[in-house]
């Protein structure tokens, strides 16, 4: 091919140049500290959430086998599945909302890919060196000390993943009994191989492909820019302020010919995606603030102002409130609907269906008897004594015994008899079954038919 066809003139589209091995620099300052809390808090919760009691069972509990989620007091079935889409939408708009707003800072502060990320960096910081020193041992041939620290490394990484798995299927498996059969080897096959799974996911994820997962397989990097606005707060690099760059030291004055950039590339070295940001705008940038948090240290050092790397916009936002209309409405809209959803969920559910063998009888009293079999399902986490009664028919009652107890988070089926001792104008009447929670005397209402024949004996 045209060597000339190459040049930068007829150049759509450039792959990065950082598909080699990434070593981040450690870097200390306020947007690392934020990110450190951040860290802590998300991780703790994860970690602690399948901990925690109420009623005596695991609070938040995803019981596949039984198809039901457990959520505190809340028990939601496959029928309540509106709740988890409006939890999704609004979850989705969120993001967007945000990322209009201050950009893909959920990728640089909350997201897992990151934080596991930067979490194996730290153990390989502690075990290898700085990131020239890991550089220099992945360049030497294998020694003793190389392969003690390889091997101290990669068992950490593996412990870290191993723990995260446990972790993540104790919301799937009751965590009383997770940890304790899988370190004595009495777990199910189905629940070791999950376990490896996310373990291997973890491991590779974290301290193989880091970066990679949000270059070339995280959607949300692709498409995050035509969310941005020329209002939408990002890491930029001031451009004119810096160039032209160039080499100094600290203890010389400002060079008037040269900008504030000392050309440290320390921007670069800390980079978990090993972008320059002073390139301009790249997709590939996850907005974590640590260039930022290197360049003011640099420029600290130097006694020139801070902000040469900073979290700015190209234009301020003019009319703000207009910008929170789309984004901001779609959110307030999910957050209004799942109220109206809670305010209106109903711990119970009743499904009636009639006796298919006959639709009545007449019993040895000479009464028309129609057969009701009610499925009653009990989403809270109490045990619930539910009374049945008939209305909308005269002379109408219910035979034998009209209370069902069901446990917390079970369905019962039971069997009503309703009969009539007088006779029907009407083949089919109409009649409805008052439910009524003994305890909280809460009401669901059924409507259903009533047979007679001919309307006689």
């Amino acid at each position: 091919m045209n060597s000339s066809y190459l040049s930068k003139e007829n150049l759509i589209c450039k792959t990065s140049v950082v598909d080699e091995k990434i070593y981040i620099r450690e870097q200390k300052g306020r947007f690392q500290r934020i990110r450190r809390c951040l860290s802590f808090i998300l991780m703790g919760l994860f970690i602690l959430v399948p901990f925690i009691k109420y009623n005596g069972s695991q609070a938040v509990y995803f019981d596949l086998e039984q198809q039901k989620v457990s959520l505190f007091s809340l028990t939601l079935f496959p029928q309540d599945l509106l709740l988890l889409c409006l939890v999704f939408i609004f979850s989705a708009f969120l993001l967007f909302y945000v990322t209009k707003i201050y950009g893909r800072i959920w990728c640089g502060f909350t997201c897992p890919q990151t934080i596991w990320m930067l979490l194996f960096n730290w153990v390989e910081r502690r075990i290898e060196g700085s990131h020239n020193h890991s550089k220099y041992l992945n360049a030497q041939k294998l020694n003793i000390s190389k392969f003690v620290k390889k091997s101290v490394k990669h068992f950490l990484w593996l412990s870290i993943s191993l723990f995260t798995a446990l972790v993540f299927i104790s919301y799937f498996v009751p965590v009383k009994e997770l940890y304790i059969n899988f370190f004595t080897l009495k777990s199910s096959s189905l629940v070791v191989s999950w376990v490896l799974f996310f373990m291997v996911c973890t491991y590779i994820n974290a301290g193989w492909i880091k970066d990679k997962m949000c270059l070339h397989m995280c959607p949300y990097a692709r498409i995050q820019s035509a969310m941005f606005d020329k209002s939408t707060k990002l890491v930029s690099y001031d451009f004119t302020r810096g160039e032209s760059r160039g080499k100094r030291k600290r203890t010389q004055g400002k060079v008037t010919e040269l900008g504030d950039c000392v050309d440290c590339n320390l921007c670069v070295q800390v980079c978990p995606v090993g972008i320059d940001i002073r390139d301009g705008l790249q997709y590939e940038c996850i907005n974590c603030g640590l260039c930022v948090d290197a360049c003011d240290m640099t420029m600290d050092k130097f006694n020139y102002e801070k902000g040469l790397i900073s979290f700015t916009h190209e234009h301020a936002p003019k009319n703000g409130w207009k910008r929170h209309i789309g984004y901001g409405a779609v959110v307030s809209l999910s957050i209004l609907s799942m109220l109206v959803w809670v305010l209106n969920w109903q711990p119970f559910e009743v499904n009636i269906i009639r006796d298919r063998q006959a639709l009545y009888r007449i019993n040895h009293e000479g009464h028309i008897e129609n057969t009701y079999v009610f499925k009653i399902r009990n989403k809270s986490s109490e045990t619930k004594i539910f009374k049945i009664d008939v209305a909308g028919l005269t002379h109408a009652r219910i035979m034998g015994q009209a209370k069902v107890e069901v446990l917390a988070g079970d369905m019962k089926t039971s069997s009503i008899t309703v009969a009539v001792d007088q006779p029907l104008v009407d083949g089919r009447n109409d009649i409805r079954f008052n439910i009524v929670d003994i305890v909280d005397n809460q009401r669901l209402v059924k409507n259903t038919s009533f047979y007679s024949g001919d309307g006689g004996w």
